[in-house]
């Protein structure tokens, strides 16, 4: 497994890239309101970033039909932008990729569409809280696999159960690079590469209720657990520069 080295300039691109993410990510929980179709989202967030001279980089990826991943309710990542109309007690994930120069950005988030339950409050804290405390552990000579290990413990210490089969993964001049990077420890944490300065990768704690095993929808993309329960997803890119995790796709609106 080679995983790439970037240098300050190509971090800085990255950054750049990034930030575009947080942004289109910011306008749209601050616009965003009941009554609106997904597609309506999804075209809002393609027209941000554009107007921020980025490329959507999940337009047609793999054959997505979007620009922004929609993941309402049950449907914990990839969600199929649509004309189903949100409301009032939804949660919806918004999952953003952009291109700019050749570098891409990757984030996420779970947003409440006005007010919702407790529990949802719950669920959509545990996959915001595991991915800032996570980050916050981050140091070269880790291994990949600790934080996979922080991952999964914080979120069952929560009551929820992580995602199985997807997991986060590197980024830089591809959209989705090595190493892969699970919710959920296989093996030992003291296995597998370390974390060292100059690696960018994206972590991306997905939640759910009952059951980790994954369901794919008849549109070949949306994935929710099995139980059927409500699910959420959040996600960060990071940079590993002197020693401590940079958050690359924060806002700056």
């Amino acid at each position: 497994m080679a995983i790439t080295l970037r240098k300050p300039d190509e971090i800085a691109k990255l950054k750049r890239a990034g930030e575009i993410v947080g942004n289109t990510l910011q306008y749209l929980q601050n616009t965003i309101k009941s009554g609106m179709t997904l597609k309506e989202i999804d075209q809002l967030g393609e027209a941000y970033i554009r107007e921020q001279g980025a490329v959507p980089s999940f337009l047609g990826l793999y054959g997505f039909r979007g620009s922004v991943c929609t993941s309402l309710n049950e449907v914990c990542i990839h969600g199929v932008p649509t004309e189903t109309i949100i409301k009032e007690g939804d949660i919806l994930g918004l999952d953003i990729g952009t291109k700019l120069d050749g570098y891409y950005g990757d984030a996420a988030i779970t947003m409440a569409i006005g007010t919702i339950s407790a529990e949802d409050e719950a669920l959509i804290a545990c996959s915001r809280d595991a991915l800032y405390h996570t980050i916050e552990q981050i140091r070269p000579g880790m291994r990949f696999k600790e934080l996979t290990q922080l991952l999964e413990e914080f979120i069952t210490s929560r009551g929820f159960i992580p995602l199985r089969d997807y997991c986060g993964h590197g980024i830089g001049t591809k959209p989705h690079d090595e190493p892969n990077i699970p919710n959920y420890l296989e093996g030992k944490p003291n296995q597998g590469p370390k974390i060292k300065n100059g690696m960018v990768f994206c972590l991306e704690p997905m939640v759910c209720q009952k059951s980790g095993t994954p369901l794919l929808l008849e549109d070949k993309w949306s994935v929710l657990s099995e139980d059927g329960l409500r699910t959420s997803h959040y996600e960060h890119q990071i940079a590993v520069v002197d020693g401590k995790a940079v958050i690359l796709t924060e806002a700056t609106i």
